[in-house]
């Protein structure tokens, strides 16, 4: 235990005394000297969350990585480490690199395979890699530019750098998004923010193209972040973001948006629906719609007053929030995709975990249109419930009723760079 400890302390020192630039090199002098480590690995996953890239970027150009169907791509999708045993006396081990729920990527190398007993402790030091990488990207471009395969356009750089984590996770929830084309995004955005009581989100989708839209997206977003810190209720974010929207483009641009706030100690739900996003709901297994109240998109009007609806999660509720660029794509024949296609495709991903959802309603999506570039950007965030679970004497929460455990779409199977475990 004592040995352990140790390891773990000299790997913490030293990612944090490396400079930014240089974490993958210091985690790699660590795990050499400690661990008998060989051909240390450290890839990240690009922004359409295809591929997994070296960093440092290889030198000799060779492939990137797939997602789906590798090993390493494994590790990333079911967010446990997955062990190959190449040769004899050696074993291959990818452990996911992620943060808060977030994933960002996965640590690759080769270990003694006595060295199986210490996966856990290396499990822990990818982790303890993907916090540093965060506070690192503050001071380098090396790892965000590391995790592009081609070009981003100019909106989409402003659109990445807007957005939160791509999935995040409480003890009440799960969340996963995903924007798509991944490297020319302009308009639509997404948005979180949890506290010890609360959780909101936030979808929209700016109207527009290019540069214009991401734009009018970047000031819509910044002032519900600074009506959301002021405290004030959601119906109040959208007014006063819609008045600093109508000062500035004075009626000529709006954004659509879909406002959510949810109490986490009972799932009771307050949302304002002020444009085209539209919110499903996934309960015992069908799906619906929910009916909300259209409001006016931010910034047509001078002074809107927004009213805010009222909706109770329940333990094993999946809500699914798309843009107007999923349930408004139109296939080669004109039929757009609509519930009916957009309920399949939501069905066939229902034993997926919260993070992959979105990237499975977009591949579903593609096969829709026929074609791998969408005209408009395309968004989708889903939101898995699961509540708070009652806390028996002693602090630990109770094991009651059919919720005590994951609910079903949390669990997933396959090989192919998707959850096979239940994660719960």
């Amino acid at each position: 235990m004592t040995d352990r400890v140790d390891r773990l302390v000299a790997a913490g020192r030293a990612l944090r005394s490396a400079a930014p630039h240089q974490l993958p090199e210091a985690l790699r002098r660590v795990l050499r000297a400690h661990y008998a480590a060989e051909e240390v690995e450290f890839l990240l996953a690009d922004y359409g969350l295809t591929v997994l890239l070296p960093v440092p970027p290889a030198p000799d150009g060779s492939e990137p990585v797939p997602v789906r169907g590798s090993a390493p791509g494994r590790a990333f999708g079911s967010r446990q480490p997955y062990v190959e045993e190449p040769a004899a006396g050696r074993v291959r081990a990818h452990l996911p690199v992620t943060v808060r729920g977030d994933r960002l990527g996965v640590l690759s190398l080769t270990l003694p395979a006595r060295s199986r007993e210490s996966l856990t402790e290396l499990a822990e030091l990818a982790e303890l890699l993907g916090h540093e990488v965060v506070v690192a990207q503050r001071d380098t471009d090396l790892y965000v530019r590391a995790r592009r395969k081609d070009r981003l356009t100019l909106a989409a750089e402003m659109q990445w750098q807007l957005l939160p984590a791509r999935s995040c996770a409480g003890e009440e929830y799960a969340l996963g998004a995903q924007l798509e084309p991944a490297y020319a995004v302009f308009g639509d955005n997404f948005d979180w923010a949890a506290s010890a009581d609360r959780l909101m989100v936030y979808v929209t989708n700016g109207m527009g193209e290019g540069i214009e839209a991401a734009l009018l997206t970047t000031l819509g977003i910044n002032a519900l972040r600074n009506a959301r810190r002021a405290g004030v209720p959601i119906e109040d974010q959208a007014a006063l973001a819609d008045q600093a929207l109508h000062a500035h483009y004075r009626g000529e641009a709006h954004l659509s948006v879909l406002l959510v706030d949810i109490e986490l100690s009972t799932g009771r739900m307050r949302i304002v629906d002020a444009g085209s996003p539209r919110l499903l709901l996934l309960r015992d297994r069908v799906l619906s719609l929910v009916d909300l109240d259209a409001q006016l998109p931010l910034g047509m009007f001078e002074e809107t007053d927004y009213m805010a609806q009222e909706l109770t999660l329940l333990p094993g509720d999946r809500l699914v929030f798309v843009s107007d660029g999923v349930h408004g794509v139109a296939a080669p024949g004109g039929e757009t995709y609509g519930e009916r296609a957009l309920a399949r495709a939501v069905g066939n991903a229902s034993l997926l975990p919260a993070a992959d959802v979105p990237a499975a309603v977009l591949r579903e999506l593609t096969g829709h249109r026929g074609r791998p570039e969408p005209d408009d950007d395309a968004l989708v965030v889903c939101l898995d419930w699961f509540g708070k679970r009652p806390v028996r004497p002693g602090g630990r929460p109770a094991r009651t009723g059919p919720h005590s455990t994951a609910p079903a779409h949390r669990r997933a199977g396959g090989d192919d760079g998707e959850a096979d475990e239940d994660q719960e």
